[in-house]
Parts: C-alpha cells; sequence; structure tokens
C-alpha cells in the first residue's frame, strides 16, 4: 500500500515512509492510495472471529509488505489487549466504551500501534528520533504511555497551561526519561501551530530527525478503525446497522469510523458531536471552510478550531460535501446540554459518563428523537474520572479512583515553562541533541 499527500505535491510513500515522516514534504496529511473493501464473509464470520484476527485482516492490506505478518500480529495484540465493550445506556442507545487502555482514554489504541511500529521501524537506526505532539488532553498521556522507555525515540509534548484537566497533566508529566512536557502559555491551536511550524522548519529538519504522533500520522489514525469494527461485532442486530456519534476534536477517530465504512463495515449514519468549537458543524451548513479561534469548554480534548483530519474525510468523498451529507452530520452541543445529559444519565440509567462521551450522547439522542426505528451508539471516549474536577462537581459525589490514576496522583509533575513561541520551541528541540 502507497500512501499520496493530499497536497498532492509529493511522492508516494509506503506506510514506513509515512509513519517515520508524519507529514508529507508539501505539508499535506498521508493517504492510501486505495481504500481495501473487504470481502462479505469477513462480515459473516466477525462474531466468531477472535478481536485480535479481524483487527489483523482491517489493519494489514493499509501496512503492506514493510513488516512480516508475526511482526504485525504481536503490534496488533499488545494494541487491543483490553476490553472494548459495547454498554446499554437506555433502549436505544449504547455506549462504546473505548478507555479501558492504560492510560483510560480512546487514544491508547493508535499511541500503542504507533509507538510499537515506529519502535520497529527505527531500530536499525543510528540517529535518535524525536516525536513532537501537541494535545488538547488525552493524546499528551496516551502517547507517553505508548513510547516510555521506547529505545532510540524520545517524545516532546506541548500542552496548553491550564487547559488539561488535572489528571490528564499528571499522565503526561509524572514518567520522565524519554518524556519531555512543554507547558505552553496559550491555547490547544497555539501548541498544533508551533509543531506545524517545527515540521515546516527546513533548516530544524535537517538537523534533527523529527516526526508526529498526532492523529495526522497514518499509523496513529488507521487502527482507530478497530473501534468500529468491534463496535459492529458486539452489535446484535445486524440487520439494522447502527447511527455512530462520536465525540470530536481534532476529527481522527471518527475518520478512522468512515474509512471502516468505505472498507465495507455497515454502519447507518455519522454523527460527529461537536462543542462549542463548531467549525465542521457550520460547514456543513455552508460549505465555507472558516477555521476559528479554539473556545476552552469542559469536553477540552474537542477545543480545537481548525480540526486536521476533516481533509481525509473528504477526500473519501471527492471533496463533495453533499455527498458526504449522506452519511454524515455535524451537530453542535453547549457546556450546559452537556452537564444536565452527565447528571440526567448518571441518575436514571445510573450510567456515569465524561464530557466527551456526554456530548456524543446528547447528538445521538436528537438524531434518533428524529429518526425513529433507529438504535445507535456514542463513543465514550475518555473515563470520567479523567475529568473529575468537572463530572464530580455535576453529580455532587467522589468518583472512585482507578488504582492506576491514585498511583500517579502521588507523583511529582515535571515540566517545562514556556510561551507560544516557535523560536523557543525550535531552540529546546535543538539543545535535545547535544
Amino acid at each position: 500500500m502507497n500512501y499520496y499527500s493530499l497536497n498532492r505535491q509529493s511522492p508516494k510513500v509506503n506506510f514506513k515512509e509515512a509513519t517515520i515522516k508524519g507529514q508529507a514534504p508539501d505539508k499535506g496529511l498521508y493517504f492510501p492510495e486505495k481504500i481495501p473493501v473487504l470481502p462479505k464473509s469477513f462480515f459473516e464470520d466477525i462474531v466468531q472471529m477472535p478481536n485480535e484476527e479481524m483487527a489483523y485482516k482491517v489493519i494489514a492490506p493499509f501496512v503492506g509488505d514493510v513488516m512480516s505478518e508475526n511482526v504485525l500480529q504481536q503490534i496488533v495484540n499488545e494494541t487491543i489487549n483490553f476490553s472494548i465493550p459495547i454498554v446499554p445506556v437506555s433502549d436505544n442507545i449504547f455506549a462504546l466504551e473505548m478507555f479501558h487502555g492504560k492510560t483510560l482514554a480512546f487514544k491508547d489504541v493508535g499511541a500503542r500501534f504507533m509507538s510499537r511500529c515506529l519502535g520497529y521501524f527505527v531500530k536499525d537506526n543510528n540517529k535518535k528520533v524525536t516525536v513532537l505532539v501537541a494535545t488538547s488532553g488525552d493524546t499528551g498521556g496516551a502517547v507517553a504511555d505508548g513510547f516510555y522507555d521506547v529505545e532510540g525515540v524520545q517524545v516532546v509534548i506541548l500542552y496548553p497551561s491550564g487547559k488539561v484537566s488535572s489528571v490528564q497533566e499528571k499522565q503526561l508529566t509524572t514518567l520522565g526519561k524519554n518524556i519531555f512536557a512543554l507547558e505552553v502559555n496559550g491555547t490547544f491551536d497555539d501548541c498544533q501551530q508551533m509543531v506545524k511550524q517545527a515540521f515546516n522548519d527546513v533548516s530544524l529538519m535537517q538537523q534533527i530527525f523529527l516526526t508526529s504522533a498526532n492523529s495526522i500520522n497514518v499509523a496513529r489514525w488507521l487502527p482507530q478503525q478497530f473501534f468500529y469494527y468491534l463496535a459492529y461485532k458486539q452489535w446484535k442486530d445486524k440487520s439494522l446497522p447502527p447511527v455512530i456519534s462520536v465525540p470530536s476534536g481534532n476529527f481522527g477517530n471518527i475518520c478512522a469510523g468512515i474509512l471502516a465504512y468505505k472498507s465495507g463495515l455497515p454502519i447507518n449514519h455519522f454523527i460527529a458531536a461537536c462543542n462549542a468549537n463548531d467549525v465542521i458543524p457550520k460547514f456543513m451548513e455552508t460549505k465555507a471552510y472558516i477555521p476559528q479561534q479554539a473556545v476552552p469548554t469542559i469536553s477540552n480534548a474537542m477545543d480545537v478550531g481548525n480540526p486536521s483530519n476533516f481533509v481525509r474525510i473528504l477526500e473519501m468523498f471527492d471533496g463533495n460535501a453533499d455527498l458526504l451529507s449522506t452519511v454524515f452530520s455535524a451537530v453542535r452541543v453547549t457546556d450546559e446540554e452537556t452537564k444536565l445529559a452527565i447528571k440526567e444519565i448518571d441518575s436514571t440509567e445510573g450510567y456515569l459518563m465524561d464530557p466527551h462521551g456526554a456530548v456524543g450522547y446528547i447528538a445521538l439522542k436528537n438524531h434518533l428523537q428524529n429518526h425513529p426505528g433507529l438504535s445507535g451508539i456514542f463513543a465514550e471516549t475518555a473515563h470520567p474520572i479523567k475529568f473529575y474536577d468537572v463530572v464530580e462537581e455535576i453529580i455532587q459525589r467522589e468518583i472512585p479512583l482507578p488504582a492506576s490514576i491514585e498511583a500517579l496522583m502521588h507523583y511529582e509533575k515535571k515540566s517545562t515553562a514556556i510561551e507560544a513561541d516557535y523560536e523557543v520551541l525550535k531552540s529546546y528541540l535543538l539543545s535535545m541533541q547535544h
């Protein structure tokens, strides 16, 4: 499988090169040359198929011949070695719990897969690889955990000061060793802009071996398809495919779901559930893509004003927004609606949602009310404990601490405070090479 840049000014590369580069030289995102279509028998056998075999069959065509079957199977096994269950919330609404990995967020799947692929690809490299990533919350912890102590790789994580939850901050600042956290005086978009500038800086790229671990990287993005196949595998009524609602910030997760749909996965409709950062809901209404300054919300991992992965979604529909709207819609949910939903579902159904999952729930509930007879799944992307400071205030009680988080809260934060200034970041990256 080869990958081309969506800016179409760079040579095609294989999966290994796309993973190492992160972004194409022309600053475009890499996209698979063709989308593999799975045979009908795959879906007929999916319920009996072990999860690891299913995931391997999904990802193998995208990886191609850059690693052996055994190596890829091992990476897949380590990527999904935790539970990803569907849990009933009400009569026709189910939660797909993506948060049972080590850092209690859906990012664990992509970060595990990518870290193992990159570790394999650079193991004979004589130059240290620097993974540079911006996070609005969960990416940082998942990437830190995935790459922790991986030989030949150092990780630099930029996060907006005061705009990630206290648990998220602990997850990305307490590991040490080859993990370095930069606390930026600014927004997530500032962090992402600085990362993009680094990749666009020819002189920097000549001096250090830099790659990305954001969802723009194909090795982070593609394995997120596993969630949607696992959801369908557990879906009882195969004759009536589910509507799937995904809390969306940078749009990598829902983009992976739509890619699975394009490979043949039966899904009725996708909903991108957004918070006040509503660039895509506005685009679907007006057909004008206008990036905006991100505004802070209680679902902070979705506070993105210029979502990178949406261009990949459009590519799957030949850039035609009308065609896209036949299977995709995008909606805006307020913080007030989010708080009400968390409180209501906790008290009536005994199910506790995190703020991101709650946004997905509201969007799904509204869609199903307008489309009687359908059922659906919302992505519960993080454990509520990651946002305990928000959730506990809403439900007026403490959330029990999972053991992994309890231990973490006693660790000392290790971060370097910097201004949102690219030259400061560049100096820091260069100083690491000595």
